[in-house]
């Protein structure tokens, strides 16, 4: 995967010396997380200088907590985006890159095939080793990791404790500590498609319009579309406005679920003990935000509410990358932090050397395929396309039914756009973008062509350089000479199946033949259990267990009975 391995260095910094307590409490426990994730949300909250969106518990959040100014995800996408999350490396050093997986790979009949991302045998996602310390680990439902072929929820069992949660720590056994990832999912784009979806628009449009009249028809009205602030990427339009202003009121209807999360870790007793972090999974759902580049797709909201109040109300300028998330958890909670992750320790005791660059990957969106890099600093950005004889607007059926969208195609056929918008319906389009983001924080105009910034140019092509250096990008040489790497002959390899084997002492020890599986079991039909040392099985209980190689078909079962 890597051409190198990540060493990850660590310092202690004296001025957030007073947090050394807080990794694992006064008593020396572990720290409970507790990790939000809205969807297809830039930040569109008050506390971030949003002149118009009404964020009232957001806002309050931020007031407990620390808020960090520059947060970015490794994609304008949700499930290369997750993949990079949960796993802390590149999506594309894995194989997750593409959105999605489970749509499949163009074959040479023109016939596609599903797969999944295969990682190095050694790469776990950080809850499946939070989980082997003894956290009970839940999600509520999305687990879009690439990883399985079910696109949503797919992937290896043995990451969570429950994959579809009906309640995110409740289910854990007593003073057992947590780690929950829950998915805010009712700020993604679709929340914003009209009402009247045409069933033959999409093959999801039916169920989508559905969704949206029962939970849209009535609602009162907070944000006026006349208020919003169109991005100058977008036309000014009522259609427009009106997309926007129903964004806005998805983020203020919904935040209130944050609300009731902080209510039930009070009733609890647990708030004092537990870190909470809220972010989204990338920018805004809109067009040139979500599957793009730019930073209206790519830089997120991160707030951290410590549970002793340290830094409440504070700021952080530092640059924050999605695959710091893995290093930092896992560190806070007192484990090893292995050298393969990609990302640095960025809050706590012990923090890495600050971050100087964030990365990101833009690969095919649905039957759209594209080849693209960023890197971005404290003040420029800068986009290699790959493949620049690709407009940068194409048609996707599920962008397509939004408004917005809508108005872009309906005005570009009409010749009515301005050219700062037009340009993304034109192809070739440049190889290299830079973009200076203090004085063009939208990334409307390309400097890659002046010469008064050659140098700033040239250093940030360095950057991409020495990145792609370190890791192996499995897009260049096309999707599917990557597909036929990680499934030999075009098929899914198969997990071997666990021996079981009885220790001098009577326990019994599971392995499985296949390097770097992950093994669970359980004891007469209970819930399954992440294998981590050998089991005492009592006479007559029957143990049931199977592996799973990220990516790989699950093996089947081998029992065993106590005797």
């Amino acid at each position: 995967m890597f051409k190198k391995q990540i060493a990850i260095c660590v310092a202690l910094v004296a001025a957030i010396a007073p947090l050394s307590s807080l990794a694992q409490g006064e008593g020396g426990e572990r720290p409970n997380f507790l990790l939000i994730v809205f969807e297809d949300m830039s930040p569109h909250i008050g506390a971030y200088g949003d002149p118009v969106v009404q964020t009232p518990v957001l806002d309050a959040f931020a007031e407990d907590a620390v808020l960090y100014e520059r947060a970015f995800t490794t994609a304008g996408v949700c499930a290369p985006s997750r993949a990079a999350l949960a796993m802390g490396v590149p999506q594309q050093a894995i194989g997750a890159q593409q959105m999605r997986v489970s749509s499949g790979v163009e074959l040479e009949d023109g016939s596609r095939l599903p797969y999944t991302a295969v990682p190095p045998s050694y790469v776990k996602a950080y809850p499946e080793l939070l989980r082997r310390a003894g956290y009970y680990t839940t999600n509520n439902g999305k687990t879009d990791y690439q990883l399985g072929l079910d696109s949503y929820r797919g992937g290896p069992f043995t990451i969570w404790d429950d994959s579809d949660a009906a309640h995110p720590w409740r289910g854990r056994a007593e003073g057992q500590p947590f780690f929950a990832m829950v998915n805010i999912m009712e700020t993604h784009e679709s929340w914003t498609f009209p009402l009247d979806l045409d069933p033959d628009a999409h093959p999801m449009a039916q169920r989508l319009g559905a969704q949206l009249r029962e939970a849209l028809t009535g609602r009162p009205r907070v944000h006026d579309p006349a208020d919003v602030v169109v991005p100058p990427f977008l036309p000014d339009t009522p259609l427009v406005r009106e997309e926007l202003s129903q964004m806005l009121d998805n983020i203020h209807y919904y935040e209130r679920t944050v609300a009731r999360l902080l209510e039930e870790l009070e009733e609890d007793g647990l708030a004092d003990d537990t870190i909470v972090i809220v972010t989204t999974d990338h920018g805004d759902g809109i067009p040139r935000a979500k599957r793009s580049l730019y930073d209206s797709g790519l830089q997120v909201p991160l707030m951290v509410r410590w549970p002793d109040g340290h830094g409440a109300g504070t700021r952080d300028g530092q640059l924050v990358s999605f695959v710091d998330m893995a290093p930092t958890i896992l560190q806070l909670a007192g484990e090893d932090v292995p050298g393969w992750l990609a990302g640095r320790v960025f809050l706590g005791p012990e923090t890495g050397p600050e971050r100087r660059f964030v990365y990101a990957a833009m690969d095919r969106h649905d039957e759209q395929q594209d080849f693209s890099r960023a890197v971005r600093d404290d003040r420029w950005k800068y986009i290699r396309n790959y493949e620049p004889e690709r407009p940068f607007f194409r048609h996707l059926g599920f962008r397509d039914m939004q408004r917005s969208m809508q108005e872009l195609w309906r005005l570009h056929e009409a010749g009515e756009l301005p050219p700062r918008i037009e340009q993304y319906f034109t192809a070739p389009r440049p190889e290299e973008e830079l973009y200076d983001t203090w004085a063009d924080p939208y990334e409307m105009a390309n400097l890659a062509q002046d010469q008064r910034y050659a140098r700033v140019l040239e250093q940030m092509r360095a950057a991409l350089a020495r990145y792609q250096n370190r890791f192996d990008d499995r897009s260049i040489g096309g999707e599917l000479a990557m597909v036929e790497r990680m499934w030999p002959g075009l098929e899914q390899p198969v997990t071997a199946a666990p021996t079981a084997q009885v220790t001098q002492g009577g326990l019994v020890r599971l392995t499985s033949g296949t390097p770097g599986a992950s093994i669970g079991y359980r004891i007469d039909g209970g819930p399954w259990e992440i294998y981590v040392e050998p089991i005492a099985l009592g006479e007559g209980e029957t143990l049931e267990a199977k592996a799973v190689r990220y990516g790989f078909a699950e093996s089947s079962a081998t029992t065993k009975v106590g005797e």
